[in-house]
Formats: structure tokens, C-alpha cells, sequence
């Protein structure tokens, strides 16, 4: 079920945030469901994920200890357990609202087709995973009936696609031809620092952009230089890793650095929304 991922799952707190209704205890609480909904989702797409790649997991330095792929779960009885998770987050959404299981339909159809084709073909493979960030963020808003920002979806979407692109980078440079991915072959070094150097100054700039045009104060644009620190900071993680790991999420768990960035602005936002 990998619950260390479920970390992704907090950006459909980026609505309430931002819409300024983290003070408001149903919202708060309707979020709270709509997260778990989707970490139920979420394992389920894992769980298919690892039956699909059992084969080629085995076969992998680091994933070959997936219990799956160890073979301490049967792949018969993880497809049980997919299946009901994908049943438990679809009723979830629905108690809350159709808006959010149409949101939520869409997140599960988009990661089956990953499983299965989608990953395999370069460059789509790291857009699909950006756009199930932005599936979360629109997730987030319909669950409390919020107008959701185009900025903050395209600072969502190119984000994390540049943190998609570091995970890939990193899997090409430290697995040193172990890899079972097989689009990795089809990238090279040269070309994913190219793509960092587009979607880098892409999220800035979107981010920038939407400090300004968010409808709250302007005084936001100080958290800019927050998050351009965070972005660095990534870099330098990615430049420095000597071994393959889960990516941006073990980054955030296991760098304090990361850790004190991303809660300084979380506060410094909701400071300037309540004050402000």
C-alpha cells in the first residue's frame, strides 16, 4: 500500500489552504475524507502496479524487496485488495460529492492506463504523473465547492514534473543499467537536464505569476524566495545521490532541509491569507 507515498495525497489540502477555509472545521474535516479517499486509490493503483511489474520487480536491485515481488503476498490476493480499495475510495467520494468521484473515477482510469501503456513511452510517461498531482488539487477544491485557480494547477503540474524529472535522472545516473523501467532507455542525462532547464523556470514563473494573480494579497510574492530555495535545495539532492531511492518522497522524509523549507512556507501562507 506503500503509506510512506501517501504524502502526495496532501496536495488536495492545497484548495482549502488557499482558499482560506483551513479555519473552517467542516471544510477541514471534508478534506480530511477526501484524503483518505484518495490513499485508498492511491494503494489501489499501487497494488495493480506492483502485480503488472511482478515479473520485472523481481529482477530489480531495489524493488525486488517489494512484498509482492519477494513473494510474502500472492499477486491474486493483491488484486483482491485492489479492487477493494478502488470500491472503498469510489464510496468515500461519493458520500462527499459527485463532483469529487467523477475526480476521483478519473484518477484511477488515468493510473490504469499508466500501469499499463502509459509508462512506457518517453516523456508522456513523467506528464501523466504530474497531471495525478493536478487530478489531487482539483480533488481538493470540488470536495468543499471551491473555484479552483488555473495558476495554482499549473504551479501544481509543473512542480511536479520537475520533480518527475529528477526521480527519472536519478534512476538513469544510480542504477547503472539495473534498471527494469524500460523507458529509461529511451532517456539520456543530457536530455532531462534539457527538460529541467525548461520546467524549472516554468514553476517559478507560474508560481510568481500566481502570487499576483490569486485574488488574495500580494504580499505572497515573500514566499517566493522560499520556494525557489526548495527547488535548489532538490537540485542538490538529486546532484548529490550516490544510490537509487523512492524520489521526492523519501527527499522530503529524510532531508530536514526539505522538511523546515516546506513548513516555513506552509505558515508564512497561511499567516499572510488570515492576516492579510
Amino acid at each position: 500500500m506503500r503509506p510512506r507515498q501517501w504524502i502526495k495525497n496532501l496536495f488536495i489540502f492545497a484548495a482549502l489552504i488557499f482558499a482560506k477555509k483551513f479555519t473552517d472545521v467542516q471544510d477541514l474535516q471534508i478534506t480530511l475524507v477526501a484524503f483518505v479517499a484518495f490513499c485508498l486509490a492511491s494503494s489501489a493503483v499501487y497494488l495493480l502496479n506492483d502485480v503488472v511489474d511482478y515479473p520485472k520487480d523481481k529482477l530489480h536491485p531495489l524493488k525486488k524487496f517489494r512484498p509482492i515481488a519477494a513473494g510474502k503476498i500472492s499477486c491474486k490476493l493483491a488484486t483482491i485488495f485492489s479492487l477493494v480499495f478502488v470500491f472503498l475510495s469510489l464510496f468515500i467520494a461519493q458520500l462527499i460529492n459527485n463532483q469529487l468521484l467523477i475526480v476521483v473515477f478519473g484518477y484511477l482510469i488515468l493510473n490504469i492506463l499508466y500501469s499499463f501503456y502509459l509508462k512506457k513511452i518517453v516523456i508522456l510517461d513523467v506528464i501523466v504523473i504530474a497531471l495525478g498531482f493536478v487530478l489531487r488539487v482539483i480533488a481538493g477544491a470540488v470536495a468543499i465547492n471551491v473555484i479552483f485557480s488555473s495558476w495554482l494547477l499549473l504551479c501544481t503540474f509543473f512542480l511536479t514534473l520537475f520533480l518527475a524529472i529528477g526521480k527519472r535522472k536519478n534512476e538513469l545516473v544510480n542504477l547503472n543499467g539495473n534498471s527494469t523501467r524500460g523507458v529509461l532507455s529511451q532517456y539520456s542525462k543530457e536530455l532531462l537536464e534539457q527538460m529541467t532547464m525548461i520546467v524549472l523556470p516554468a514553476t517559478l514563473i507560474t508560481y510568481t505569476l500566481y502570487t499576483f494573480n490569486s485574488g488574495h494579497t500580494q504580499w505572497l510574492i515573500f514566499t517566493v524566495p522560499i520556494v525557489l530555495y526548495g527547488l535548489f535545495r532538490y537540485l542538490l539532492i538529486i546532484d548529490r545521490k550516490k544510490e537509487c531511492d523512492n524520489g521526492p518522497t523519501d527527499d522530503l522524509l529524510f532531508d530536514k532541509p526539505l522538511q523546515i523549507t516546506v513548513l516555513v512556507w506552509a505558515v508564512m501562507i497561511m499567516l499572510l491569507l488570515i492576516k492579510l
